[in-house]
């Protein structure tokens, strides 16, 4: 059984205008997303900013309540806990937040914010509160005099250590990392990645890792989905999806990764799509990215098409496209006939 299940999740947030603020229509941030997430494993969630990555995070976290769908986290539903039951599981899961300066509170100190969760759930004493701070601190590589000091005398990379070392705080199984390096500098984000696994091999951790940057994702994810306009359209894992990817939006997410050869980044092909990423208010009819996609024909404007394996490279590779790229023999082929199993299941 996996650790974290998502089935058929949706969050839409309402519009609302006028004098009486009635709900005019809403925002489709995350329409039907469904996806694993192991034990022990990263799975990467990647896109473009606005694709509802976030979203889906906090969702499944229940820090922002579902429109829809189910999320189950070691055989416990999550969207019908009690708030008891919420209690107990946020022991399990955490989140580190994208921000490294608005998510710390600027008038606590540091060993008020790591051990504010062991406060609010009853664990240890003050001292004993105290010694699993300090001890926290030393883990994510800080020193523990730090403790007595205050968000604003660290840097961006320390900070976020800091929030690490507060999700750590309940020996959770599962967090949720937000795009945890984006405002970080390269060298520094560097650090913080490796740091990440290391703390993943020492105490066990489940990630789900949030981010737009596929060379980052490539690092740190044994699996990657791919989100565009509130739903996913690629999963597999992550060798395999950055050497044979089959959807056009995650072939030209990957043509835009620079990549540290300057003949091989001369001779490869960039692909540049045409037009803007369409409102998530109002989102196409069909695939949501036919507007975009080079490969678009008639089928691809009456349906959403389904998230179905493929087989070409293993089981777990699953792409929501009629016109996928096969791969077979070293060649890559896109058919001119649609791939009818991505056929939507017909309504009961």
């Amino acid at each position: 059984m996996s650790l974290l299940e998502v089935r058929d999740l949706k969050k839409h947030f309402p519009i609302r205008t006028g004098v009486f603020k009635r709900t005019t229509g809403h925002v489709y941030a995350v329409d039907g997303v469904s996806f694993n997430v192991e034990k022990g494993e990263t799975m990467g969630l990647v896109g473009e900013s606005g694709g509802g990555k976030s979203t889906v995070g906090r969702t499944v976290l229940r820090l922002t309540e579902a429109t829809g769908g189910e999320v189950t986290f070691e055989g416990i539903d999550v969207m019908k806990a009690s708030r008891s039951d919420m209690n107990t599981l946020r022991k399990d899961m955490q989140i580190v937040f994208q921000d490294p300066y608005a998510s710390l509170n600027p008038r606590m100190r540091i060993r008020d914010i790591v051990g504010e969760a062991l406060k609010i759930h009853g664990i240890g004493t003050e001292a004993e509160r105290k010694k699993r701070v300090a001890d926290l601190l030393e883990t994510v590589g800080l020193n523990s005099e730090h403790a007595e000091r205050y968000p604003h005398e660290f840097s961006g990379g320390q900070r976020q250590r800091i929030g690490i070392a507060r999700a750590l705080s309940l020996n959770p199984k599962l967090i949720v990392l937000d795009e945890p390096v984006s405002a970080l500098d390269v060298s520094i984000r560097a650090q913080v990645l490796n740091l990440l696994e290391d703390l993943q091999d020492e105490f066990g951790l489940t990630y789900l890792f949030v981010s737009h940057d596929l060379s980052v994702v490539k690092h740190i994810s044994d699996r990657v989905a791919v989100m565009y306009l509130g739903k996913i359209v690629e999963i597999s894992d992550s060798a395999v999806l950055y050497t044979m990817p089959q959807h056009p939006y995650t072939e030209a997410l990957l043509s835009a990764v620079p990549i540290p050869d300057p003949h091989t980044e001369r001779a490869r092909r960039r692909i540049v799509l045409e037009g803007d990423v369409p409102s998530p208010a109002n989102p196409p009819s069909g695939c949501v990215f036919h507007p975009r996609c080079p490969r678009a024909q008639e089928i691809c404007t009456t349906a959403m098409p389904r998230l179905t394996v493929m087989g070409d490279a293993g089981e777990r590779h699953e792409v929501a496209c009629y016109f996928p790229a096969r791969f077979g023999d070293g060649k890559r082929v896109v058919s001119d006939k649609p791939y009818t199993d991505a056929l939507p299941e017909p309504k009961a």
